[in-house]
């Protein structure tokens, strides 16, 4: 498929850049009262401040341990203010179900946005504390699909029982045999400001501190990001949304990326000059459980298209446009978010017969 930065996804139109009025742009008919799973964490924290512009009243169910409404880096002061005045929250560990029963006793929810769950068992907590819902919106994983030879990945392909994901999958099938009106998004690799997890973040890491960047095999294999922001708005359009009953959707970007390409993205998205990329064979090295690339190496991405139909819903941000929104507001603020460890690419680096750069 060549090592070019970015191809064409299949039955998708390319659209301009929406505002922010446009994103937040009425999708259901009533206020809807929401218990958030989550929501203190990245895409919790965008997804909660567009349900409550949209004029939802959001309720936030975690362990307290984290701001209930940190500031995120689009906030004014004034939406920021707004977003904290609106915002509730309850105190539990969801994985408890004397605290959750407890917790939710004389609380009246019509939908559930479940962000963080990854067992079965704790959307069955849930379900079995509110058993009035509308609507249960759950947080699952593309990861969940079984390696294919045809790609990309449809919401009708077979799950991997034996996937990191399987828990996902399995949440999924709990909805269906539950009979809830249920909806689940299934993203790809996920980015943005906030990210916790090493994806755009192990690009810049490396690229700020001049080193080669390590890429697997020769590098062309074809992966799928989405924007945080995007995926925000996916999960909104889902909400009282009839189409959406008892159905999954892929929600990432609009394009695929080889995995050269996305490391030159990195690179513009900062500013740099293209890095040096080494390719090397992960199976020439032990690494144990360590990882000397964030992504999974194989091909990987999926379709779009039953999204953008159903939901109208199509993203804002391309790929390069968005690397530049979580650079410039994230990384470069904060220096990322995990302490950069450079000590697998030195090993990779050692065996592959190249010169360790020094931290």
């Amino acid at each position: 498929m060549g090592e070019g930065v970015g191809m064409a996804a299949p039955c998708s139109a390319r659209r301009a850049s929406r505002s922010r009025s446009a994103v937040i742009a009425m999708a259901s008919a009533a206020p809807s009262n929401i218990l958030m799973l989550g929501g203190t964490r990245f895409i919790g924290q965008y997804l909660a401040r567009q349900l409550v512009e949209e004029g939802h009243q959001v309720t936030l169910l975690t362990r307290g341990k984290a701001p209930i409404a940190a500031r995120i880096p689009d906030d004014t002061d004034e939406s920021h203010a707004a977003y904290s005045d609106a915002v509730q929250h309850v105190a539990a560990d969801r994985k408890d179900a004397d605290a959750v029963k407890n917790a939710l006793k004389g609380r009246e929810f019509n939908v559930v946005y479940d962000i963080n769950g990854r067992e079965a068992e704790e959307a069955d907590l849930i379900l079995e504390a509110l058993p009035s819902l509308e609507q249960y919106i759950y947080c699952s994983s593309a990861g969940l699909y079984k390696a294919s030879h045809e790609l990309p990945h449809f919401e009708t392909d077979a799950g991997d029982p034996k996937s990191r994901h399987k828990g996902k999958l399995n949440t999924e099938e709990l909805l269906e045999k539950r009979g809830v009106n249920w909806t689940s998004i299934r993203p790809v690799y996920i980015y943005g400001p906030l990210n916790y997890n090493p994806v755009e973040e192990w690009f810049f890491h490396r690229i700020a501190a001049g080193r080669p960047i390590l890429v697997p095999g020769k590098g062309n294999q074809v992966t799928q990001l989405g924007h945080v922001k995007d995926l925000a708005t996916a999960f909104r359009k889902v909400l009282g949304n009839p189409k959406a009953a008892r159905q999954a959707y892929n929600i990432s970007g609009e394009r695929f990326v080889t995995f050269d390409g996305l490391v030159r993205l990195c690179a513009e998205a900062a500013g740099a000059p293209e890095p040096e990329l080494v390719h090397f064979d992960p199976k020439a090295h032990d690494l144990g459980k360590a990882k000397a690339f964030p992504l999974r190496d194989q091909h990987f991405f999926t379709s779009i298209a039953k999204a953008q139909a159903d939901l109208d819903w199509t993203p804002e941000f391309d790929l390069a446009a968005g690397l530049r929104d979580s650079y410039e507001k994230d990384f470069s603020k904060t220096g990322g978010r995990k302490k950069a460890d450079f000590s697998v690419d030195d090993l990779v680096l050692k065996g592959a017969g190249k010169q360790a750069v020094p931290a």
